[in-house]
């Protein structure tokens, strides 16, 4: 395993490949007992990943929960990521399905109330990134939200801040105001089917050393061979909400990434990984864990050279000429306006 420390804090270095604690505390990736969960959490370890990207929300509390029942020792050797924002004490006690959201509450009072509790849940005395959860313009550009954590820094109780933007694909804008506040990192959608709008942060992010946190990697599934089409999803996963002309469109572009495994025995799941990883604004990517051979195929990246330069522009000339065209019509970019807070469930 590969390791890369935050700009901002080099003291917080993290495995380039993280685990999404989502897919182990959630009904949404078809695991439902708590010993296959704490089994994939402990493995990835054995595998040299230290960096664990959670939130209060996932399960109601259970995505924290897990991680303290996994790990009861040695807590100084991994890098705990948890986000706030959602109202989990709102009585809407159930599951999400999609995209749908939860209340946000960003008030000093609700953010420390947060960290007391995910603390309490994790087990922990402090959190290395604590991350705005999808928060909107409104919060984002929000003194008393800056002021706050700036102060939970200062008080030990977290190591950094960060924002997670969400829940969907888009929050360019949003992205841009984020950096303005001096957060350790930016949690971002970035991968070989979905390179916009993220990709214009990124010479902002280095102007700024701005780190990056990039999920679904693995494209909801197209780019590591789980999904074949919209069918073969069941109605709880939550890869639902992906629109099936999309899945359609990216199926049908997948072969024009067979030169990239050409003359090796690498994987377009290892390319996957590879691909965010080429950009030096990256820290850290958390692909879909829902099993130990995917840990040992999106780990063992390293089996393999980087990608080359050639390759890379070879990547960006099929997006200008052809995938962006297929793909970007097909999806809805999120922002601040079409998405205001949620007020209500």
């Amino acid at each position: 395993m590969n390791y890369r420390a935050f700009p901002k804090n080099k003291k917080i270095l993290v495995s380039e490949v993280g685990f999404g604690v989502w897919t182990v505390s959630t009904n949404w990736w078809g695991i439902k007992d708590k010993k296959t969960s704490i089994d994939l959490l402990r493995y990835a370890s054995e595998k040299g990943i230290n960096f664990f990207d959670t939130a209060d929300v996932y399960g109601l509390g259970v995505g924290e929960t897990i991680l303290a029942e996994a790990f009861t020792k040695s807590r100084d050797k991994r890098i705990y990521a948890t986000k706030f924002g959602y109202d989990i004490k709102s009585g809407a006690l159930q599951e999400r399905t999609g995209h749908t959201e939860l209340p946000q509450k960003f008030t000093a009072k609700d953010i420390r109330y947060s960290c007391e509790q995910s603390l309490r849940r994790l087990k922990t005395d402090y959190i290395d990134i604590y991350q705005l959860h999808n928060p909107r313009i409104d919060f984002i550009d929000n003194d008393e939200v800056i002021d706050t954590l700036n102060s939970l820094i200062k008080e030990g109780k977290i190591r950094s801040f960060a924002m997670a933007l969400g829940p969907d694909i888009g929050w360019l804008k949003e992205g841009l105001m984020a950096i303005d506040k001096d957060p350790l990192a930016l949690h971002i959608i970035y991968n070989l089917l979905e390179q916009e709008p993220m990709s214009s942060l990124f010479d902002k992010a280095a102007e700024t050393s701005t780190g990056l946190m990039v999920r679904v990697p693995h494209a909801s599934g197209l780019l590591d061979g789980s999904i074949k089409d919209k069918s073969s999803l069941t109605k709880s996963d939550h890869r639902n909400h992906r629109k099936n002309l999309w899945i359609k469109a990216g199926l049908d572009v997948m072969n024009d990434f067979n030169f990239l495994l050409e003359n090796n025995n690498k994987t377009i799941g290892q390319v996957a990984i590879q691909f965010p990883l080429s950009e030096k604004t990256v820290c850290s990517v958390f692909p879909n864990f829902t099993s130990k051979s995917e840990i040992d195929e999106f780990t063992s990246y390293t089996d393999f050279k980087e990608l080359s330069q050639n390759e890379l522009d070879k990547i960006k000339s099929l997006w200008t000429s052809k995938h962006s065209k297929l793909l970007n019509k097909l999806v809805s970019l999120g922002n601040s306006e079409l998405k205001p807070t949620p007020k209500k469930y």
